[in-house]
């Protein structure tokens, strides 16, 4: 897959996402994804996501885990509040320019932005976008700001079918959080239900290190992809062409800042500036973990900071969303 190659994380999402787009222009109209096979997706992305946050991966942060939690809140108030500016130098409303701007979990992000009022089209074109440029720059940046270079490695994805216990927990997990979480009132029900159930089950030790199967995830991925991609329009591409360059700068500003606050927990951490950096980066975990590895950095620190972060992002973005579209509704009134 020359997504995968290229270093992008979810390169399944972003190939079907590609397909539905250029099926969407071709021949308008002519299919949609049933609704089923999206929230198929979206559970399994949640059981996926939900498996980030190990036992283990608490026990790395150890004493450090306040400026860690300060550092994951500062970069969501950041992207956020980039949003919000965004929002207003463009025509972009604040759900989706907001749900664009949240660094990490872009999968998760991405399938749950139609059912917080952003427009799921457009959050996609800002997250891979993102991701893209952090993905090409971090490999550049490394060797020349730190003077280390990086060599190949890094963790394996495990065989494609995964293993037995893998299936049961994307299967059982994806079943039970689809049904748990309209219970619980959840925002993004049918992948914020499976997230968090599965994210029980890792901290607790339930299911140990069982992942879900490469296969299922990647089919899932490319669910949430299709589904967008056939949403796409003509109008679409236009608006996009509209704000890219906005948003190009409202992500060239999110890197220094990222940079600035893994400065900062470089101090407060007593790690290195390279392992800050790595640490902060914002999104591109899958590309980033590779170079954490080669370069020598402390790969556990970085991804337990990244796999929390993407945990808490994909968790209080829908908060922010929410007080943000409830702010907006009391304006008027106010005014009035």
């Amino acid at each position: 897959m020359l997504a995968d190659r290229a270093g992008l994380p979810s390169g399944y999402l972003f190939a079907a996402l590609l397909v539905g787009l250029g099926y969407a222009l071709l021949r308008p109209g002519r299919m949609s994804m049933p609704p089923y096979g999206f929230r198929i997706g979206q559970a399994v992305t949640g059981v996926a996501l939900g498996t980030f946050l190990h036992s283990s991966t608490l026990t790395d942060l150890g004493k450090h885990w306040l400026p860690v939690t300060l550092v994951s809140a500062a970069t969501l108030l950041v992207t956020i509040g980039a949003g919000i500016v965004l929002a207003r130098v463009t025509e972009l409303d604040r759900p989706t320019a907001s749900l664009g701007m949240v660094a990490g979990g872009a999968s998760g992000i991405v399938a749950m932005a139609d059912e917080l009022g952003g427009d799921d089209r457009l959050v996609a074109f800002m997250q891979y976008l993102r991701v893209l440029v952090v993905t090409l720059l971090t490999p550049l940046i490394v060797p020349l700001a730190f003077g280390v270079h990086t060599s190949g490695g890094g963790p394996g994805d495990g065989p494609l079918l995964g293993t037995p216990a893998g299936w049961a927990l994307t299967v059982g997990a994806s079943v039970l959080g689809v049904l748990i979480g309209p219970l619980l009132r959840l925002p993004a029900p049918a992948l914020l239900g499976p997230l968090i159930l599965t994210a029980v089950l890792t901290l607790t030790g339930v299911i140990g290190d069982t992942q879900v199967p490469p296969l299922a995830r990647e089919v899932a991925f490319s669910l949430i992809g299709l589904q967008i991609g056939l949403g796409f329009e003509r109008n679409t591409l236009r608006e996009i062409a509209r704000v890219a360059w906005p948003v190009l700068l409202s992500i060239a500003a999110l890197l220094v800042i990222c940079f600035v606050l893994g400065w900062l927990l470089s101090l407060t951490a007593d790690v290195t500036l390279l392992d800050g950096y790595l640490a902060t980066t914002p999104g591109g975990l899958y590309a980033v973990l590779p170079i954490a590895y080669g370069s020598g950095a402390d790969t556990g620190f970085v991804l337990a900071v990244q796999g929390i972060r993407l945990f808490a992002m994909v968790l209080a973005a829908p908060a922010m969303v929410r007080w943000l579209l409830r702010r907006d509704r009391r304006r008027p009134a106010a005014v009035a």
